[in-house]
């Protein structure tokens, strides 16, 4: 089992990127888990047609989460979908929110009753403390992606996050594996993020072109690899999928 974080900063297309990822795996013939680590609750919804599944959270304050399934969705394509959720708004703290959902997720012996080829962990923005650092400690992730283009205020979000890993680094925290570039089309991009990432002392692991595709598919409330499985960018998916399976 391995168990990958995602991180970057809001809106540079991190979701899209684990989802497609999490399609492209599960085509592959992994079992996949994806989980969304975001009060929004919106990272697995293009798996389900647009749709919204319960969060752990949610279903543990209605007085549920006896049973994984209460929170627990298979998509058509496979993959295994969970969203950690938040408190209500206004009442608490979405980072805590993540720590209960981890907690409740160890506490049903999850991994152990479904044994995951891969969890992809999708976290909220740029946020590193406390509840949304959970998946870089205690041993849940092992491994970790940043999802950047080259925009200064999304690699500036990278490096912050990198810094994170650093500091965490004494406590067995997940390495980082490198910056997947989402790329935005601006000028000398992928020279400035390999400027960056240098910086960071990591590596670009990825290229991701922007292409309307992504958008064709979102419109169908669907992934790329699943809306268009023979188009090009669902074959880079393809590609990222086996890059990081054999990293």
């Amino acid at each position: 089992m391995k168990k990958i974080a995602f991180y970057g900063k809001g809106g540079i297309g991190k979701s899209t990127t684990v989802s497609n990822l999490a399609s492209a795996l599960a085509r592959q013939g992994y079992r996949v888990f994806q989980i969304g680590c975001d009060p929004k609750a919106d990272s697995t919804v293009n798996h389900n047609g647009g749709e919204r599944i319960p969060t752990i959270l949610d279903v543990v304050r209605q007085g549920g989460g006896d049973d994984e399934r209460d929170f627990l969705r298979i998509s058509p394509s496979g993959v295994y979908c969970m969203e950690a959720g938040g408190p209500l708004p206004g009442t608490g703290c979405a980072g805590r929110g993540i720590i209960a959902a981890f907690e409740k997720l160890d506490e049903l012996d999850v991994y152990e009753k479904y044994r995951p080829d891969f969890v992809l962990y999708d976290v909220l923005g740029d946020v590193v403390c406390g509840g949304f650092a959970m998946p870089l400690r205690s041993g849940y992730a092992d491994e970790l992606y940043i999802v950047t283009s080259g925009e200064m205020m999304s690699l500036y979000a990278a490096s912050n996050i990198a810094q994170a890993v650093r500091n965490l680094r004494a406590s067995g925290c997940a390495k980082l594996k490198g910056l997947i570039l989402n790329k935005k089309n601006i000028e000398a991009e992928e020279e400035l993020a390999g400027k960056a990432a240098r910086e960071m002392e990591t590596e670009i692991a990825f290229i991701l072109p922007r292409d309307p595709m992504v958008q064709r598919a979102e419109a169908l409330r669907k992934t790329v690899v699943d809306a268009f499985p023979d188009c090009e960018m669902s074959g880079l998916y393809a590609r990222l999928a086996e890059r990081i399976a054999h990293a």
